[in-house]
């Protein structure tokens, strides 16, 4: 049997469709899956066998277990956790992640920051936790954690995407240890700029005590989101070759400013992030 894979977040547009894309490509059996099936697409013609399934859902993460393992007997090589609000497709600015709206913090709705939470945090944990036996069973196997640059960078008007993507990074890092004796490998994927169909034109709130500073946050937040992003494909192309080594890499730094991002975290910390991101906004200011 083919090596298997189930990947969350598949709709067409997304990183998910180009990961399950590039797995089809290397031969392995893709189990694509979405709140709505035909939201993926093609993908069943292309090879996949495509699941509905809401990860904050979990009677339906139950059923994908079960049809999972009735199709492959009862194991699992790889789990990628990388799935979407539906709500984020036709409201979000930031790429393909789960962000209901990119506002500042004190205009956050916490119905939304409810929900932002129960996908990109608790969406993973149930996952991880109905799957695992599928993935000890079937050997040296992995679980893929989509994260964001945003979880170490302070980027301005997402903080509670901010702080999912930063909690995912945490479980992960937990998981990497408490898995380890039963041969799981725990790779974080630190997503920088991805181009994508789902990012939508954007402004403040009305009412907002940011609205005067409405050019500042076009020009300097919605904006550089897309500005030389990287193609989805290539994106699917890099972290795939990464799982499928014999021993891939803990974290995965891609996408554009995913360096710049390692590289300030890694050797300076979260005060030049924050002189980085003040100084650029002054120095628009005062042009």
């Amino acid at each position: 049997m083919p090596k298997s894979v189930l990947i969350t977040g598949c709709s067409v547009g997304g990183s998910g469709h180009a990961l399950a894309r590039e797995f089809l490509a290397k031969g392995y059996r893709v189990f694509a899956t979405a709140r709505r099936v035909e939201a993926m697409g093609e993908l069943e013609k292309e090879g996949a066998v495509t699941l509905a399934l809401d990860v904050t859902d979990e009677d339906a993460i139950r059923k994908v277990r079960e049809q999972v393992s009735a199709v492959t007997g009862g194991t699992l090589d790889i789990l990628v956790n990388n799935a979407v609000c539906d709500s984020c497709l036709s409201k979000t600015s930031f790429p393909e992640r789960c962000l209901a709206e990119l506002v500042p913090a004190i205009n956050q709705r916490i119905s939304e920051a409810r929900s932002i939470m129960d996908t990109n945090f608790f969406g993973p944990l149930y996952m991880t936790q109905e799957f695992v036996q599928l993935l000890i069973a079937s050997g040296n196997v992995r679980i893929v954690n989509v994260a964001s640059i945003g979880a170490v960078m302070p980027l301005p008007f997402c903080a509670v995407y901010n702080a999912s993507k930063a909690a995912l990074v945490s479980l992960s890092n937990t998981l990497r240890l408490e898995l380890a004796p039963f041969g799981v490998k725990i790779i974080t994927v630190m997503s920088g700029s991805v181009k994508t169909n789902i990012v939508k034109p954007h402004t403040l709130p009305k009412g907002s005590m940011y609205v005067p500073y409405e050019d500042i946050y076009q020009e300097k937040r919605v904006k550089p989101i897309m500005l030389d992003a990287m193609p989805p494909a290539e994106y699917a192309h890099k972290v795939v070759s990464e799982i499928i080594k014999p021993n891939p890499r803990n974290w995965l730094w891609i996408g554009t400013h995913s360096f710049f991002c390692w590289f300030v975290d890694t050797f300076f910390g979260q005060c030049a992030f924050v002189s980085v991101i003040v100084i650029t906004l002054f120095a628009y200011h005062m042009c």
